[in-house]
């Protein structure tokens, strides 16, 4: 990832009118920065952003250019530097860490030290690094790219614009467009499945599919079906170390935190927000809009809009209740 320099608030505007971002600012035209940085390490040629959530103390000292701040925290900042007003501070500086910062894109260079099947359908731009295997059924989209020590297939579908980092394991997957798959991730392996007296293992047929603008986190795990799909909609942002058993199916716009565990055939709703070390039974159905806070154990099914949190996880105001009425014992 390059930094681009010297972007001027005229570029900025521009950038944000894409996204029907509004702002209030005195700035001329011309003035330039040179980097997006954090409101500590930011210097006199910088733009940064103040959320509410950061001290008070933490603006007053600031030495950027001017930052990006809500009308209700811009008296906060130093008169050095000067407040760019937005409704969303959170949402813009998201926005412009794509402006300055680009995402890496494809060199269309397949390495000689590569390994691939015959049979591969390759699209235009591809990058492949090298010690990478592509191996039988699978077909690559234009402009992906394929890191280092990486195990693609059999029987994968890569769809355009994705990146699949480093030291990756991919079988028996579908990957949508624009998802990107982090080192060490393994998808598509068979799930934990077993008679458990006679330890007779289960044979998985199925596969994995992973829908659009999907972020797959570092040395997380999602096992391929018995017989259907594992099933990962639109928009889901899924951690490191998060394991995902055969035939779940999570619905778009999810956010899943660290360390999480989705026990086998479980159905997760839409824009579901898990938090890290959180456990899931098997079997279960979580509505939409969910949200699940760390460390809960979910047992049992939870209807849409809940917010829950313990073990055995209940709804949030009975669980503080209850942690009120330990704590007095």
């Amino acid at each position: 990832m390059k930094s681009i320099n010297n972007k001027s608030f005229e570029d900025i505007k521009n950038y944000l009118k894409n996204f029907n971002i509004n702002l209030i600012s005195d700035l001329s035209d011309d003035v330039c920065f040179q980097n997006l940085k954090s409101i500590t390490l930011s210097s006199n040629n910088d733009l940064t952003f103040f959320n509410k959530n950061s001290s008070n103390n933490i603006a007053i000292k600031t030495n950027a250019k001017a930052c990006i701040v809500s009308k209700e925290n811009a008296n906060l900042l130093p008169e050095t530097t000067a407040p760019i007003i937005v409704e969303d501070v959170y949402k813009v500086f998201s926005i412009l860490t794509n402006f300055f910062i680009k995402e890496k894109i494809s060199t269309g260079i397949i390495s000689s030290h590569s390994s691939i099947n015959d049979d591969v359908k390759l699209g235009e731009n591809v990058q492949i690094d090298p010690f990478s295997t592509i191996k039988e059924n699978c077909i690559i989209g234009n402009n992906v790219i394929i890191g280092s020590n990486s195990t693609i297939g059999p029987n994968v579908i890569i769809s355009a614009n994705s990146i699949i980092h480093s030291n990756v394991s991919l079988s028996y997957s579908e990957i949508g467009v624009k998802c990107i798959v982090k080192s060490g991730a393994i998808i598509g392996g068979t799930g934990f499945g077993f008679e458990p007296k006679s330890k007779v293992r289960i044979q998985h047929s199925g596969k994995v599919i992973i829908k659009n603008n999907c972020n797959i986190g570092s040395n997380t795990t999602i096992d391929r079906a018995v017989f259907d799909e594992t099933h990962i909609d639109d928009n889901c942002f899924i951690d490191n170390l998060v394991q995902i058993a055969h035939n779940v199916r999570i619905g778009k716009g999810a956010i899943i935190a660290a360390q999480t565990g989705i026990a086998g055939s479980t159905i997760i709703g839409e824009n579901v927000v898990i938090g890290g070390q959180v456990g899931v039974s098997g079997h279960l159905s979580i509505g939409n809009n969910v949200t699940i806070a760390a460390k809960s154990g979910v047992t049992k099914n939870f209807e849409d809009n809940s917010t829950i949190a313990g073990f055995p996880a209940t709804d949030i105001k009975k669980w503080k209740i209850r942690n009120i009425k330990l704590s007095k014992l």
